[in-house]
């Protein structure tokens, strides 16, 4: 049983095909620092089941990755345990419910992957503890409600990404405390109100979409202080004004589908 195996601190299974459920033993190995269980995309066998929340008791976790399985139900909140959790991936799996706010406990973590799944509810407002935070992947869920202004907490975020859920309310202005960020994307949510200024004090972006929202008002002039930035895709919104002329030099410009662009937004 490999829940003997209590001297184990590396256990990496990945790109097998493993199928059954996580066994909820795995929690004896309490010496355990990396855990990777995850499957390749076009693999037929996958693991299924709940994630087990003995998880919890491996409080010397470093990486934990059970990432393109077919994982089903919560995230237990035990997770929020793994104080020495650095890496944490879940992505494409089956997983529901609301992301618990215990995961704000991880203050340690420099990668949250989850995008894939079928979370619902707000993005918890506790995500803004977790400072040592570069990565942030939430993408193609079902979170509802606005982006939580604490996001601006995370200022060694270098990639942000919440597109294609149905987040709602406006862009938060902390977003432009976010001064290591290199990738915004926002897209194919129902985001309101005007693209705040603050998003100029992004001087390391690189990437800017915000397409398929509901954003209006004018393209801010701020946005022209962005020198780093490369593509800002801004389609599919009610955004009036004239078109800057800063924006000639970004290599991926794209403004369809805004009826007012160009024209005076009174």
């Amino acid at each position: 049983m490999i829940g003997n195996l209590g001297n184990l601190e590396y256990l990496d299974l990945s790109w097998n095909d493993l199928t059954g459920s996580i066994p909820s033993e795995i929690g004896n190995l309490q010496n355990l620092e990396y855990l990777d269980l995850s499957i390749q995309f076009s693999s037929p066998s996958r693991l299924s089941g709940s994630i087990p929340s003995e998880i919890g008791n491996l409080l010397k976790l470093e990486h934990l990755n059970l990432s393109g399985n077919d994982l089903s139900g919560a995230i237990p909140p035990e997770i929020g345990n793994l104080q020495n959790l650095e890496y944490l991936n879940l992505s494409s799996n089956d997983l529901s419910g609301h992301i618990p706010t215990q995961i704000g406990s991880l203050r340690n973590l420099e990668y949250l992957d989850l995008y894939s799944n079928s979370f619902s509810g707000s993005i918890p407002s506790e995500i803004g503890n977790l400072q040592n935070l570069k990565q942030l992947r939430l993408s193609i869920n079902d979170l509802s409600g606005p982006i939580p202004p604490e996001i601006g907490n995370l200022q060694n975020l270098e990639s942000l990404r919440l597109y294609l859920n149905d987040l709602s309310g406006a862009i938060p202005p902390e977003i432009g405390n976010l001064g290591n960020l290199e990738q915004l994307w926002l897209s194919w949510n129902d985001l309101t109100g005007s693209i705040p200024s603050e998003i100029g004090n992004l001087r390391n972006l690189k990437q800017l979409s915000l397409y398929s929202n509901d954003l209006s008002g004018p393209i801010p002039p701020e946005i022209g202080s962005l020198q780093n930035l490369e593509s800002l895709n801004l389609s599919f919104n009610d955004l009036c004004g004239p078109i800057p002329a800063f924006t000639s030099r970004i290599n991926t410009f794209r403004y369809y589908r805004n009826p007012r662009l160009g024209s005076s937004c009174t």
